[in-house]
């Protein structure tokens, strides 16, 4: 009886801890991902009080550079050294560079903080997956997942209302200031939810992989953010970044066969579900962050809503998105991984073919019916993909595996931004050059010096060409007549060139639809990947 007795109360406290733990995970999943939205938010105010407009980009790069960096090596560091260590201070540097944030006085000292932030936000990022998987069985996994996306997507819709309420009503500081309070309160909910484990006693750190790979990284994402707008991708600048990223990627996978503790077990990329789920992510992301940029320009420039109603115009995607993925997770129990994938798959490139066909009839319901659509698609897709890799490996991997998931998926998303982005600002010269160019020659003699201006804009420019139709305030300052002649073809010329932008990340996505193809065969079980103590 008393035996019985110990086993019951030991099953309580498991339990109670379970959903201490469960608790803390929502908390810094919530304020993880409202920190990208309310910061976004706040940048027009940070830069009027800072100054330092043309150093504003990197208050967002240096961010994406170290939080993108650290992914892989936290889930490596989260298998030897347990998740507990990883995940706490992770949450813990993420404190830190927020207070630094707010205590910045120059425009300098703000993006040296967002790099630290970005550390804390890069180990954070895997953390709550990987502590599921340990948690749950494959089938308690997907509910999770489901509900953990759900949390993240609500979190990009209420971001915007919460940064600008912040910025509106108390100082742009808060924004970083908010972070304090809730991270303080995650760390106590994981610290009492997590006991610790830890993998081996000695633990050799792979420090030439992390350098190698770090380097690599940070070389590629600096070439895909600068390459086409700051320098031409012909220039020095460029090549030596992409050069650079080779080098090292090489030198990387030289040390990764020799290591004892590999950051990225060169075996993993011999394996066949590793190599297509994490594509069937990276090609996903490159549309997904497609739709993502050119969406809110389609609404403002052919609808005429306004940047914050443009915004909103995400909701439909991310709601579908939250639905989806709570549906997926119980359903992906009943028709296994693969037949979800490929029917989320079949979903997303719907919606990219339905927003190739937007013209300038299209209406904002007919918009939002056609994200909705994208938005089931990536919602079915998302959470199965590190929930399969999760069924798959062992546990001694599990930190790695779910890590990598969202490393290439992250890689994927900048990698889309960079190419979209270069493919509409090309298509878009050739379209201006073609039906907008012809239409000056056409203006009378004492207009020739505007004449001039749009030239040099089509030609270094030729996105910005749209501002006469995206700033009513910019529209009011040419006459009447002319509005009439160019204010049509301007629009016109912005569809055809956003429509190809959408189409080619149908591509992409068509690439991922074939990746998914060859899922094999993954159910899921009831097989837990739990750490010993609760870990």
């Amino acid at each position: 009886m008393k035996e019985q007795a110990a086993i019951q109360a030991s099953m309580a406290d498991i339990q109670q801890k379970r959903g201490i733990l469960i608790t803390g995970l929502l908390v810094a999943m919530l304020f993880g991902a409202l920190d990208g939205t309310i910061v976004g938010t706040a940048l027009p105010r940070i830069v009027g009080e800072l100054g330092g407009l043309s150093m504003m980009a990197w208050l967002t790069t240096a961010y994406m550079l170290t939080s993108t960096t650290i992914v892989p090596i936290a889930g490596k560091l989260a298998d030897l050294f347990g998740r507990k260590s990883i995940y706490v201070t992770g949450l813990a540097i993420f404190i830190i560079g927020s207070a630094l944030c707010g205590m910045a006085d120059t425009m300098t000292q703000l993006i040296i903080f967002r790099a630290i932030q970005g550390i804390g936000g890069g180990i954070m990022m895997p953390m709550a997956m990987i502590v599921i998987g340990d948690l749950f069985t494959g089938a308690e996994r997907a509910k999770w997942q489901g509900v953990f996306g759900g949390v993240f997507g609500l979190a990009s819709i209420l971001g915007p209302q919460v940064g600008g309420w912040i910025v509106d009503s108390l100082n742009w500081r808060w924004v970083f200031y908010i972070n304090l309070p809730v991270g303080i309160l995650a760390i106590v909910l994981i610290s009492l939810g997590l006991h610790n484990h830890r993998t081996a006693e000695r633990v050799k750190l792979d420090l030439a992989g992390m350098f190698t790979m770090v380097v690599a990284v940070v070389s590629l994402l600096l070439a895909l953010t600068f390459g086409g707008d700051k320098y031409d991708w012909l220039s020095w600048q460029i090549i030596s970044l992409l050069a650079s990223s080779v080098v090292f990627f090489s030198l990387f996978v030289f040390v990764e066969r020799k290591a004892e503790e590999p950051i990225m077990p060169i075996h993993l990329l011999k394996n066949k579900t590793f190599v297509v789920l994490n594509s069937v992510g990276f090609f996903m992301s490159v549309g997904m962050f497609g739709a993502i940029m050119f969406v809110p320009l389609f609404m403002q420039g052919i609808i005429g809503m306004s940047p914050s109603e443009s915004g909103t115009m995400m909701f439909p995607m991310m709601f579908a998105l939250i639905i989806a993925s709570m549906i997926g997770g119980r359903l992906v129990q009943k028709i296994g991984v693969r037949p979800q994938v490929i029917g989320g798959m079949v979903l997303v490139a719907l919606g990219f073919f339905l927003l190739s066909t937007m013209d300038v009839h299209t209406n904002k319901w007919t918009a939002m019916s056609f994200m909705a659509t994208l938005g089931f698609g990536l919602g079915f897709v998302n959470p199965v993909i590190t929930l399969a890799l999760q069924e798959v490996f062992p546990k001694s991997q599990l930190g790695i595996v779910t890590s990598s998931s969202q490393f290439f998926r992250q890689i994927g998303g900048t990698f889309g931004a960079t190419l979209l982005g270069a493919i509409m600002n090309h298509r878009s010269k050739d379209l201006l050059e073609a039906k907008f160019l012809p239409l000056l020659q056409q203006l009378p003699e004492q207009a020739h010096a505007m004449m001039d201006s749009f030239k040099q804009l089509v030609e270094s420019n030729p996105q910005s060409v749209y501002s006469v139709i995206l700033n009513p305030e910019t529209l009011k300052k040419i006459p009447e007549q002319m509005q009439q002649m160019f204010v049509p073809v301007l629009k016109q010329t912005l569809v055809d060139a956003l429509s190809d932008v959408f189409l080619y990340g149908l591509i992409f996505v068509g690439i991922g639809f074939i990746f998914a193809m060859f899922i094999g065969r993954i159910t899921i079980s009831n097989r837990t990947n739990k750490m010993n103590e609760m870990e």
